[in-house]
């Protein structure tokens, strides 16, 4: 009986198909939007990305591999020519070099001291907030406010930094001519726009941190040092390589810093000796100056690969931080091994004191 009863049951749960032997149209459209939906969903997304950025990808592409007038428009098809030019151009390995520097100045101290400034926020100074939206200023300025400040911080005939060198007995300083030190005036500029930004983004991933980790650590006599770099650090490491990844496109990428640290030089593309030119800077000068194109978009290319390769060594190096598991692992082996050796003093002693009960009362 109940294996009948199973059976209808079973049967009747089964859709029933027409004549034909198909099943009806509610059950296909409801299979169809079962499976369909979800691709639905997060269609709007593709369809943005595809929009805004792989269809300019591949139209970038498309106009490397051809002459290409920024007035007079498609020119004939050249294939790698562009690529050829650019490549044997003294001027663009010099913006390269340049990039790197900066980026180096910038990118390494930058996040150094994010790091540093995440971690005292974490540690529950007084008036928390005023701290967090104090350090988060120089992001809301804007990027040419603060290049035009810092221009006239760094300018050679009257500027504040040569005057605080003049009180301690250093002569001026050619911030604007000298190779190293334009270098080190933009990489100032990049760091106080960008370390507040990504110290905030260290502190919202360290307060996600449990604090038994520390209390244990600390109980078992670590340091602060030992506790930032061996629970900090491995716990963090997944929103660490996402700063890291964005400070590398970014610093790779600046335009607005180098463009108006030195206004008076024609067409400000980098300097008088092209000092301080970026890839991005020399990539704006041949497609509007210039007015080509088809190099323009050939420096893209290149640039968006070296960004790849940088972006893929830090991924890489990243990845030897080991991760959070490792010392919320070795906190719950301390704490079952200090559990485990309190219910073995327990047991010893409630034994001994079973022992010495059962003695006097033989002896009376």
């Amino acid at each position: 009986m109940t294996l009948t009863a199973e059976r209808r049951e079973t049967a009747s749960e089964q859709p029933t198909t027409d004549a034909a032997g198909r099943r009806p149209w509610r059950h296909r459209l409801s299979r169809f939007d079962q499976n369909a939906s979800p691709y639905f969903y997060i269609s709007p997304f593709f369809l943005l990305f595809g929009l805004v950025g792989l269809f300019p990808l591949i139209y970038t592409v498309w106009v490397a591999v051809h002459e290409w007038d920024l007035l007079k428009g498609q020119g004939e098809f050249v294939g790698a020519g562009n690529f050829v030019e650019i490549l044997g151009d003294a001027m663009f390995w010099n913006s390269i070099f340049n990039t790197l520097s900066i980026f180096l100045l910038s990118a390494i101290p930058q996040l150094a001291v994010a790091l540093v400034i995440a971690y005292l926020l974490d540690r529950g100074l007084r008036a928390p907030t005023f701290w967090r939206m104090s350090v988060l200023i120089p992001f809301v300025v804007t990027p040419v406010a603060v290049a035009i400040i810092f221009s006239s911080i760094f300018n050679e005939a009257d500027g504040l930094a040569n005057n605080l060198l003049n009180l301690i007995g250093i002569a001026d300083q050619e911030w604007k001519h000298n190779t190293a030190l334009s270098h080190l005036a933009i990489a100032v500029m990049v760091n106080f726009r960008w370390t507040g930004y990504n110290a905030l983004i260290l502190l919202a991933a360290m307060q996600a941190v449990p604090r038994d980790l520390y209390e244990s650590a600390a109980l078992d006599g670590a340091g602060a040092a030992r506790r930032f770099f061996s629970i900090t650090i491995p716990t963090i490491r997944p929103t660490l390589i996402f700063v890291i990844i964005t400070a590398t496109i970014g610093g790779l990428q600046i335009f607005a810093e180098p463009r108006l640290f030195d206004v008076s030089t024609a067409g400000g593309i980098g300097g008088s000796d092209r000092q301080f030119q970026t890839t991005v800077l020399f990539l704006w000068e041949l497609a509007f100056f210039r007015r080509d194109l088809g190099e323009a978009s050939a420096v893209a290319i290149l640039l968006f690969l070296l960004i790849v390769g940088i972006g893929v060594i830090n991924f890489l190096i990243s990845r030897r931080i080991s991760t959070g598991d490792a010392p919320k692992n070795r906190a719950a082996r301390r704490r079952a091994r200090t559990a485990g050796a309190a219910a073995s003093a327990s047991a010893a002693a409630a034994t001994s004191t079973t022992i010495a009960t059962s003695t006097e009362e033989n002896a009376r």
